[in-house]
């Protein structure tokens, strides 16, 4: 079955539930994701639970019910819930019934926000940089947007190199180079070349970033895009950027930006971080109006692929080798 650009299947993968905050200790709340009403709450344990949200007795929302210690109890009946779905009490009776139970989440919290993988247990947690991997991270987020396509067409737009020159007005060769996790769900693309010396900007950017420029792309699961950007270059240390993917309707995509630097220790620590951030907020911000007139106004359809077009077409068949999740229709 094809995957890539089909509304009918949610791949397996993280999505953005929520910012942490908004569930504070011994809280529930219910939201839709990805079509599905589910539950959220964080146990006395201060760990996230997701199960689906409708009490399987009558369907009432769970999110209206109250957390008590770890469990979740429902308003209506008080029939009371535990992290894998499983029902513990049913006030009215002695015997749970066999079918008294829910389908649980996997849950994650990283970069200041509550992740839900849609299955019972993940087989890793939400992706990261490499090169950030075990240091103490500072994450700001920007507000969520909407484009009119599919989040798969979205997240080719940091691969297509031709695009950069067409639309960006940025004159850089770029070379590719691909690398793919064993599981097939993680996928690298990375792009390098040197900055040309032919017009007067170019060479001021040759004189204070250096004549060679790199970026990385990493996709996890095709919900999750990694940017890293400013590699190599002289004067600042590479900027991070996470694009969080969740499809919301049929030619609808929500996109949730975060921006993420290494935490520096000292007052200049500190400032040298803020600036990073602000940087990677002003790049992001450089380009996105630009791509949003593209990807609010495109019916995807390659009929005509050219050679310069190889990562998006590697891209299309790293998706179509994904794994369908219960929540496809």
């Amino acid at each position: 079955m094809k995957i890539f650009n089909n509304f009918d299947i949610i791949t397996k993968g993280w999505y953005i539930a929520c910012p942490s905050k908004d569930i504070p200790l011994s809280k529930a709340k219910s939201i839709t994701l990805c079509g599905q009403k589910i539950v959220i709450f964080r146990g006395q344990d201060n760990k996230i639970r997701a199960l689906n949200a409708y009490c399987p007795h009558l369907g009432t929302d769970l999110g209206i019910g109250k957390v008590e210690g770890n469990l979740i109890r429902c308003f209506f009946h008080h029939w009371e819930f535990d992290g894998e779905g499983n029902c513990k009490n049913i006030p009215c009776q002695p015997t749970i019934p066999e079918k008294a139970k829910l389908q649980s989440y996997d849950t994650d919290e990283k970069y200041g926000f509550i992740w839900i993988y849609p299955d019972s247990k993940a087989p890793e947690g939400v992706v990261e940089f490499d090169e950030l991997k075990g240091k103490p991270l500072v994450t700001f987020y920007d507000k969520p947007f909407e484009r009119n396509c599919h989040h798969h067409i979205c997240m080719m737009n940091g691969i297509d190199a031709q695009h950069l020159q067409t639309v960006h007005k940025l004159n850089i060769n770029m070379n590719l180079t691909l690398q793919q996790n064993s599981s097939n769900t993680i996928v690298d693309f990375t792009l390098n070349g040197e900055f040309p010396n032919t017009t007067q900007r170019e060479r001021i950017a040759i004189k204070i970033l250096g004549d060679k420029y790199e970026y990385t792309m990493r996709y996890a699961h095709g919900t999750i895009g990694l940017l890293t950007i400013m590699k190599k270059v002289k004067i600042v240390p590479a900027l991070h950027m996470i694009y969080a993917y969740s499809p919301v309707a049929p030619n609808k995509t929500r996109i949730q930006p975060i921006y993420i630097a290494q935490q520096r220790k000292g007052i200049f620590g500190w400032l040298l971080t803020l600036i990073l951030l602000l940087l990677t907020k002003a790049a992001y911000y450089f380009l996105r109006g630009e791509d949003g007139l593209i990807y609010d106004n495109i019916r995807y359809n390659p009929n005509v692929i050219l050679s310069i077009d190889e990562p998006l077409v590697k891209y299309m068949n790293y998706v179509n080798n994904l794994e369908p999740s219960i929540w496809s229709k």
